[in-house]
């Protein structure tokens, strides 16, 4: 990465390799200072959007669903391409009255008793995982460690088969970013398809016979008095699967990273100098792995100074709001002890991330396996970035992990 933006309007937000080509914070920065609202010019055909890069515009709009609306899409890149097939029917896409039951129907899967079971198994997991790694000397984190954590805890709570995992993490992998330079927009719509037919078969499978798990409980419910179609079905298991895998494997990825560069970081964690609760806080902000979350206006409305129009696609920076300077103190510095800690990485309002609990014990579970095995980590090579305009982090990480005395 370059070690400054260029100039902001020349920088391309849909092309995926854009932040692995420029350093993205220097590009907020640059973006906060000078226009912290703009309008980004209609690229190769596509319409032009809205970017709104300063932490209290973009929450003011996170609680603006009146104005703002979901269910066209929340990714630039799927909007751009028109909308989205899964709004009104997939949670994530989809605006009140209807958001209102279809999130409460989820939220059985995502309740405390389930949860806190499922926090155990994720602690058990991962010290199992952690105390294995540190036996390999030079290992990819990102293969042996960050990929087997949140993928697993979602098929576990979604009970799925485990030889269907698999393929289930390649899909997932290909969705929303890419390991490779190369990939083309239809290879991400295919692995998307792919998802989704798999939990159409799936979905039907647990109608028919149905058990005691959360693909039944969805598939057996109803919302606005009818049950839920099985394509309905399949795309909220779908978002599920997406929302759960990708962005805990990002941010756990970048925890070790982070850990591994500021050691001084690691030892107040080690030490007991700094806390679970704020540390998991800030890696979350430090991580922030969805870059951006879209909205489409639904009327006239003034963000930062500019006026929207009705239509327009609104784009709200995560990633640019929590580095903003008038609300987090050095924000480019990496603090586990850092109160009080406002970042949007779940979003904020209505539209707060159901799999919020889930994401927080996952890396509570990373940091507290790695006090409780490893004396002190190291890099040992370069981070491989992912390419992707919505996703921010890394597909592979080399490290040293050596072992704690016992």
């Amino acid at each position: 990465m370059s070690p400054s933006a260029p100039d902001f309007r020349s920088v391309d937000l849909t092309d995926p390799a854009t932040f692995v080509d420029h350093d993205p914070h220097a590009f907020w920065r640059t973006v906060r200072a000078t226009e912290p609202v703009y309008w980004h010019e209609p690229r190769q055909g596509r319409p032009g959007f809205w970017v709104v890069a300063g932490h209290s515009d973009a929450q003011a709009a996170y609680n603006n669903p009146q104005a703002l609306s979901s269910a066209r899409g929340t990714v630039l890149e799927v909007l751009l391409r028109g909308g989205d097939s899964g709004g009104g029917r997939m949670l994530a896409v989809t605006d009140r009255p209807r958001h209102r039951e279809l999130r409460n129907l989820m939220l059985h899967a995502f309740s405390p008793r389930v949860l806190g079971e499922v926090a155990v198994k994720v602690r058990q997991c991962t010290n199992r995982l952690v105390r294995t790694v540190t036996e390999l000397g030079s290992f990819d984190f990102a293969t042996e460690v960050a990929e087997q954590i949140p993928m697993h805890t979602i098929c576990d709570l979604l009970s799925i088969p485990d030889a269907d995992r698999k393929d289930l993490l390649q899909w997932n992998k290909m969705a929303l970013s890419s390991d490779d330079p190369e990939s083309t927009e239809l290879d991400s719509v295919g692995a998307r398809n792919e998802i989704v037919l798999y939990f159409m078969e799936l979905a039907q499978e647990r109608r028919d016979r149905p058990g005691d798990d959360v693909i039944s409980m969805i598939a057996g419910a109803e919302v606005e008095g009818r049950p839920l179609s099985i394509e309905d079905v399949a795309l909220n298991c779908y978002s599920l699967i997406l929302g759960g895998d990708e962005s805990s494997r990002m941010s756990a990825i970048t925890a070790v990273l982070a850990l591994a560069e500021n050691g001084d970081q690691w030892r107040a964690l080690r030490t007991g100098e700094t806390g679970f609760e704020s540390a998991v806080e800030e890696v979350l902000r430090w991580s922030t792995p969805g870059m951006h979350f879209a909205r489409t206006a639904t009327r006239d409305l003034v963000i930062g100074g500019r006026q929207i129009r009705t239509g327009d696609i609104v784009t709200l920076w995560n990633t640019s709001a929590n580095n903003d300077e008038a609300v987090f103190d050095a924000p480019r510095q990496f603090n586990l002890s850092r109160q009080p800690n406002k970042h949007l990485s779940f979003g904020h309002g209505l539209h707060y991330c159901i799999g919020a609990y889930l994401g927080r014990a996952e890396l509570r579970g990373l940091l507290t396996a790695l006090v409780d095995s490893v004396e002190s980590l190291e890099l040992d090579g370069a981070p491989t970035r992912i390419y992707s305009n919505f996703l921010f982090g890394y597909s592979g990480l080399r490290v040293r992990f050596h072992p704690r005395a016992v």
